[in-house]
């Protein structure tokens, strides 16, 4: 296992220097001066050279794209233009939400659409079935941007359940942190419940059908025990990998949910460094994004590995 895991991270470190190359390049792409903004209304032009000069933006692009991945790879992301801080320590302050955000959506998700799945499965070409892919089909379709904006008007302002926006650490307040995030984590889960009910729906529906499983049935086990001890349990190896993934794509893809919540995790903060032009800050977060991808996509294979006996086999 060791081995397999050391071959998968050096498969992801040139998929990492493409990555950086491509979040550099888009940088020069973006309209506008950083420098500008730096210097002040006055716009001196010694302070803009003494700037350009220290940022080596002087430099060829390839130079300055060494200069800018030597100070990634020390943990030197760069500084805010907005708020003069270091970007990586605005990055660790906005990461947890973000990752409590993800976490939450995923319980959700898991706990809607592995059972929807089960159940679409087992009562085939039913009425049941057909009202879980309905379900689902509703999850992939409805917008989270019009449902987050009906929950806060049904929960928040009509019937005054649930706050309508902002955050509270889970480590100040976990009640009020909870209040705060469950309806995003829910807008976040109504499409990734779908996704996960209808894998677990195709996955069982295989396993359904193996001679090991009618084998069981035909040795008196109860339909319980044939549907969670044999069946479930070798249908859950494409759940558990598209659990991982789907994780990776919340650290990236809330954004829409975080800016109708208020929610001040990665979202919020990509989109107000974009608004100000704030490219250190995107650069970071983009790229931190992306190696939350990639481990995201790693743990993927490490328990596609552990849940599967041949292909440990084969290790």
């Amino acid at each position: 296992m060791p081995v397999y895991i050391g071959k998968r991270l050096l498969v992801a470190i040139p998929t990492l220097l493409i990555i950086s190359i491509f979040v550099f390049s888009l940088q020069k792409l973006l309209p506008g001066d950083p420098i500008l903004a730096m210097a002040g209304e006055e716009r001196d032009p010694a302070t803009i050279e003494f700037l350009r000069e220290k940022y080596h933006l002087n430099d060829p692009v390839p130079v300055q794209y060494v200069h800018w991945l030597g100070g990634i790879v020390t943990g030197d992301f760069g500084i805010s233009l907005r708020t003069n801080q270091p970007v990586l320590e605005l990055v660790m302050q906005k990461l947890p939400v973000t990752i409590q955000l993800a976490v939450m959506a995923m319980i959700i998700s898991l706990m809607i659409g592995i059972p929807m799945g089960i159940l679409a499965a087992v009562k085939k070409n039913t009425v049941l079935d057909y009202i879980a892919n309905i379900v689902a089909l509703s999850g992939l379709s409805v917008p989270n941007f019009w449902l987050g904006i009906m929950l806060i008007l049904l929960v928040s302002v009509n019937l005054g359940w649930l706050p309508a926006s902002g955050y509270e650490s889970i480590f100040v307040d976990p009640v009020r942190s909870i209040q705060t995030m469950i309806m995003p984590a829910f807008v976040l889960a109504t499409a990734l419940a779908a996704q996960v009910m209808r894998h677990t729906r195709s996955a069982m529906l295989g396993v359904l059908s193996a001679d090991y499983i009618r084998t069981a049935r035909a040795k008196g086990l109860s339909p319980r025990e044939v549907i969670l001890s044999h069946s479930f349990r070798n249908a859950l190896l494409p759940v558990v990998t598209l659990t991982a993934l789907l994780f990776g794509e919340l650290l990236a893809g809330a954004v829409l949910t975080e800016q109708i919540f208020t929610i001040p995790g990665f979202g919020k903060l990509t989109v107000d460094a974009v608004f100000n032009r704030d490219y250190a800050v995107v650069q970071g977060v983009v790229l931190c994004t992306a190696v939350g991808f990639i481990l995201m996509n790693l743990l993927a294979d490490v328990l596609y590995v552990l849940l599967n006996p041949r292909l440990r086999a084969t290790l």
